[in-house]
């Protein structure tokens, strides 16, 4: 490099541009040497990708100029085979886009990887596709011309993630984030897949980025490429637009420092695209003459030693992994493409305005495929634009030169198309809320004048004329959901959404479509659609509404959401009301079709995988066993997975899902007793062995300073609930007396569950359990404590729900005795406590006060509470038993005016004995001739009931 800059045989194209950058770096650098290595080597560049036999065709990403040149190039050349930068794998889905509307994604996806790191699953790949795209063009023209060959030639999905030294970053390589800007919905209409770019033009020397926005007068990269390099590109021809895009990529490929890493991975695309392409034209016979190569200035660039069609190297291609790739088309939208790309907000959408105007000016006629949903049919032209010749072979003449001295042509200002401009934007800033008057159109009409003079323009461009709405109508303030910028956007051209056809779509969402075909919607169609389901008078309905029950499971909120109608544990709707956005959501209804071949397949997988993966909890298993019997039905798959939960319980150590798993088993016994003639043998195991499991960890949790209250009481809950059927099964009652008997906890909270829990096993009756709160009452140490054990007491009616007069009364008393300086302090103490530990309980407390104090506020003076009741001095054990609520009297009254309980009972245990006629006595003393031979037992009953 370091040679005279004439003195290369055979090199006579650009020796005029060689000369003039030598003498440009001499000026500039102070000497030779300086700059000479970059200019000179990126004429060589541009000299040695316009020497290939086989022609290279630079493109930049949904670029218009691109698009514009690659339909007029393939109109002149006619290529037999397209070789195109894309993933090698996505080659059978191209014929799909006619099924589609554009803008869609090829996309390749994996759930069930074999060869990469557990945390990348799942593997997702994207490489989106618009209309004014230069590679859009190349697959219309190769599917619609017979004899025409398409060869895709960049590495495969699985070797992007082969290369990808990243360890699981999902952002697309090297490309930075969003700009400034809240997200869009549609912008996350790609995921997190890995995007695969054709043509991708940034520097990536940060500097030069800056230095090119500053002196350009822009804010971002995107402004800058349309203002620079894509107006000046749309007239001009195809060997000017070929050295120009050679040379921008060789610039950036020259000036990319830093990360070798990633300039590997660059240079092993490469070299992988020129091994399928000898390989081709090896085993094809093809002449290169007749071939196009289409791939991103970037690469077209290149100086790997594999390059062109005499190029030498032995690069290997490394074997595919196991992972099992599924491929289809996604909706895309150009809100995605610019937050996954890095583009600016609206870039996407001002690129397809300028394709149309380009067009309409230069009346190319583009390529589009037969059928394609969505595209407008061409108009046919008055007459078409003659093709230029193509240039001989031979002659690769110096056009670098002249486009570079050319000065830039101004152009004129459209006054017309600015007034449109100004007073679209009024118009719709006035339907978005904003106070837009005919005042601020002119404004703006101005302002974009004004800012084009001082950023060195004689014509307004998209940018500016966005700059200067949001200067003048944009106040304060957004009324509404849309702010200028945005509105700007959709007055462009709008974020355009593209659409899957059904034809296009996986086997599973075709069978959604045609399972929900009798709720007669446009079920493709974006947005929100009501369904009214009346399963009494359309019973076909019923199957619709299994499956939306199914794939609300599956699917984002929203997709599917029930606004009437519930679907639990032996309960089903007659009527149903759902809103549905199946068109909006439908990149995850077609990911679910890479999974399986029916949502049934789909959700029995899911609730396997949940059940069986490594973080898998008891309650987690136990709600995938409510899952499969709420959607899937039958007992297989509920028996496996209910079988699953007893080994998972077996093996927790903590409590931290017992208030769920409480929940749940309670859910499940509910619905097999009543539905099953018997329980399922999991379900006993399963009682039996929490029975045992909840007793081990009892007094540890009583202890733990992780365990809450909640916990401890969802964990007695379980034992106190299950207890008869625990003991049914074989289980000892002893050891849950051992475990409360050795529990010793400090907290008050606790303690006050460790009392109920005593109250419920007969260790402690309710007139002790109220003088204990009468003494922590009276004690001025413990009452700023007081709320903690009210918290506790209100805890403790999840296992003792029995307890709530008690729990109303310990509330009571502590308002009526302490005083309003001792009160006030803690009363919000006491509320925040209640409301963030037991909020649930609430209604149980309320219900009991209702039934307690008087409804009337008249009578409320006079009320004398029920646990001030004092009974009669000297009454009978059986009278103050009686004042107290529950009286033997009473009891043998109610049991002699139903008999037909006692009988059932007598039957029971194989009595058989017949009742005395009324009024006569009975013959011998039997039931009082048991107490006489058994006092303690009546005794017992005696000091029960007075407690109650």
């Amino acid at each position: 490099m370091s040679g005279s800059p004439t003195s290369r045989p055979g090199d006579t194209s650009f020796a005029a541009l060689r000369g003039q950058l030598h003498e440009a770096a001499t000026a500039f650098a102070d000497g030779p040497d300086a700059l000479e290595g970059i200019l000179l080597g990126m004429v060589d560049d541009v000299d040695r990708a316009v020497r290939e036999p086989l022609e290279i065709f630079p493109v930049c990403h949904h670029s218009p100029a691109s698009a514009l040149a690659m339909a007029r190039r393939l109109r002149e050349k006619q290529p037999k085979v397209v070789y195109l930068e894309l993933c090698e794998d996505m080659a059978p889905l191209l014929d799909e886009l006619r099924n589609c509307r554009l803008p869609v994604a090829v996309q390749a996806f994996a759930s069930d990887i074999d060869g990469f790191p557990a945390e990348w699953a799942p593997l997702s790949v994207v490489a989106p596709i618009t209309e004014a795209s230069a590679e859009y063009q190349a697959i219309a023209y190769a599917l619609d011309t017979p004899g025409v060959e398409l060869v895709l030639v960049d590495r495969s999905s699985d070797h992007v993630f082969q290369w990808d030294s990243r360890h699981g970053e999902r952002a697309p390589e090297g490309v930075p984030g969003p700009v400034d800007g809240s997200p869009e919905p549609e912008a996350a209409l790609h995921g997190e897949a890995v995007g695969v770019e054709i043509g991708n033009l940034r520097p990536r020397f940060a500097e030069l980025e800056e230095h090119l926005l500053r002196h350009g007068k822009v804010r971002h990269w995107s402004e800058w490429w349309h203002q620079y390099v894509e107006i000046p590109l749309g007239d001009s021809d195809h060997a000017a637009y070929r050295q120009v895009m050679f040379l921008v990529g060789s610039l950036f490929r020259r000036l990319a420092p830093g990360d070798g890493e990633r300039l590997r991975v660059d240079e092993d695309r490469e070299r992988y695209m020129w091994t399928r392409m000898r390989e081709h034209l090896a085993s094809s016979g093809v002449d290169p003459e007749d071939c196009l190569y289409v791939c991103g200035a970037f690469h077209a660039a290149s100086r790997v030693e594999e390059f062109g069609v005499a190029g030498g190297g032995s690069f290997l291609i490394s074997p595919r992994s196991a992972t099992s790739w599924q491929h289809g088309l996604i909706p895309s939208s150009h809100a995605a493409i610019e937050a996954q790309f890095g583009l600016a907000p609206g870039s996407v959408s001002i690129a397809a305005t300028q394709w149309a105007k380009n067009l309409k000016r230069t009346r190319v006629q583009p390529y589009r495929l037969a059928g394609q949903d969505g595209a407008k049919k061409p108009r046919t032209p008055r007459k078409a634009a003659p093709a230029a010749p193509a240039p001989p072979p031979e002659a690769a003449a110096d056009r670098l030169s002249g486009f570079l001295r050319r000065p830039p042509v101004l152009d004129t200002l459209d006054e017309a198309e600015l007034l449109g401009w100004s007073v679209d934007i009024v118009r719709a800033a006035r339907r978005a809320g904003y106070p837009a008057s005919t005042a601020d159109a002119i404004a703006v009409f101005e302002t974009s004048i004004l800012l084009a003079g001082m950023r060195d323009r004689a014509k307004p461009t998209p940018y500016d004329f966005q700059d200067a709405a949001i200067t003048c109508v944009e106040k304060d303030s957004v009324p509404g959901r849309r702010d200028v910028r945005r509105l700007v956007e959709i007055m462009m051209g709008g974020d355009r959404i593209g659409r899957v056809g059904y034809d296009a779509l996986p086997p599973l969402a075709r069978d959604v479509h045609d399972r929900l075909a009798p709720l007669e919607l446009k079920l493709q169609q974006r947005g929100v659609q009501r369904a009214l389901l009346d399963m009494g008078s359309r019973p076909e309905l019923g199957a619709c509404s299994d499956v939306l029950w199914m794939l609300r499971r599956l699917l984002p909120h929203g997709a599917a959401r029930p606004i009437m109608g519930e679907r639990k544990l032996g309960e089903r709707s007659i009527q149903e009301s759902w809103d549905l956005a199946l068109g909006t959501h439908q990149r995850a209804l077609i990911e679910l079709g890479y999974e399986g071949v029916s949502i049934e397949q789909v959700l029995e997988q899911r609730l396997r995988r949940d059940a069986y993966g490594p973080r898998a909890t008891t309650a987690v298993v136990l709600a995938a066993v409510e899952d499969a019997t709420l959607y899937l039905g039958g007992r297989r798959l509920a028996d496996e997975l209910g079988t699953r939960a007893l080994e998972v319980l077996g093996a927790e150590r903590t409590v931290d899902g017992a208030p769920e798993v409480l929940r749940r088993v309670r859910g499940l016994l509910a619905y097999y007793r009543t539905g099953e003639p018997v329980l399922p043998p999991w379900v006993e195991s399963f009682v039996r062995t929490g029975y045992a499991h909840y007793c081990t960890l009892l007094p540890t949790a009583f202890t733990d300073e992780d365990a809450t209250a909640g916990q401890v009481a969802a964990m007695l809950g379980f034992l106190f609930s299950m207890e008869g059927l625990a003991l049914s099964l074989g289980c000892d009652r002893a050891q849950l007396e051992l475990a409360v008997a050795q529990s010793r906890p400090t907290d008050p909270e606790r303690t006050a569950l460790l009392w109920a829990a005593q109250v419920q096993l007969g260790a402690l009756s309710r007139t002790e359990l109220r003088e204990r709160c009468g003494e922590l009452l009276a004690n001025p140490m413990v009452v700023p404590a007081y709320p903690r054990y009210l918290s506790g007491f209100v805890h403790a009616l999840v296992p003792v729900p029995g307890l709530a007069g008690v729990v109303v009364e310990a509330v009571s008393n502590a308002f009526g005795r302490l005083p309003d300086q001792v009160l006030l302090p803690w009363l919000p103490t006491l509320i925040t406590t209640l409301r963030a530990g037991a909020a649930d309980l609430a209604p149980l407390l309320i219900r009991e006060a209702g039934r307690i104090f008087p409804a009337r506020l008249t009578a409320l003076d006079a009320w004398v509470p029920p646990w001030r009741e004092a009974p009669e001095a000297g009454a009978p054990a059986a009278d103050r038993a009686k004042a107290a609520g529950g009286g033997t009297r009473g009891a043998a009254a109610l049991l002699f005016t139903h008999p037909g309980t006692l009988d059932a009972v007598a039957e029971l245990l194989g009595c058989d004995g017949t009742w005395a006629a009324p009024g006569a006595g009975p013959a011998e003393p039997g039931g009082a001739a048991l107490t006489a031979r058994h006092p303690d037992t009546a005794a017992a009953w005696e000091s029960l009931l007075a407690g109650a």
